[in-house]
């Protein structure tokens, strides 16, 4: 059987990443119906990360790519993140760093727009090796209490 049938059924309006409760600290609202669930590996030849490797990525100021539409990520982002939507990132393929592998995100588990960010970028000839994919997204980041911000 196919898992998504196993799943909450989609909301009419669903909400993608997980929103603050106001005046409960550390407690969010996260809404399980909406998107496609994703597989671990974008794509055989990209390394997934975890957290703790992104973590360590942002403190060393390296690449990391928010892959969602602009609305998401004015609305939050992962600091220290740059937004090129999937829609631009072969377009906009000379703004990625040459010198060291970037992590790309979106929303989470459900979201398929850094997988299709990804997936277009290996059809431009982009290397493999300079792609990593944190499938967690903005939904794990959230989750585990880690800090967000507004997009610039």
């Amino acid at each position: 059987m196919d898992i998504e049938k196993k799943r909450t059924p989609i909301r009419e309006k669903a909400q993608m990443v997980p929103q603050t409760v106001k005046g409960e600290d550390g407690f969010v609202k996260v809404d399980t119906s909406w998107g496609k669930i994703q597989p671990i590996q974008a794509h055989k030849n990209v390394r997934t990360v975890d957290e703790i490797e992104l973590h360590k990525y942002l403190e060393q100021k390296w690449p990391v790519v928010d892959a969602r539409t602009p609305d998401f990520y004015k609305t939050s982002t992962i600091p220290g993140s740059k937004n090129i939507p999937h829609t631009e990132i072969v377009e906009r393929i000379r703004e990625l760093d040459k010198d060291r592998p970037t992590i790309f995100f979106c929303n989470g588990p459900q979201c398929p727009q850094s997988p299709t960010a990804i997936k277009n970028l290996l059809e431009a000839g982009y290397p493999a090796e300079m792609i990593l994919y944190y499938r967690g997204g903005m939904h794990d980041w959230v989750t585990l209490g880690l800090p967000i911000e507004e997009g610039k």
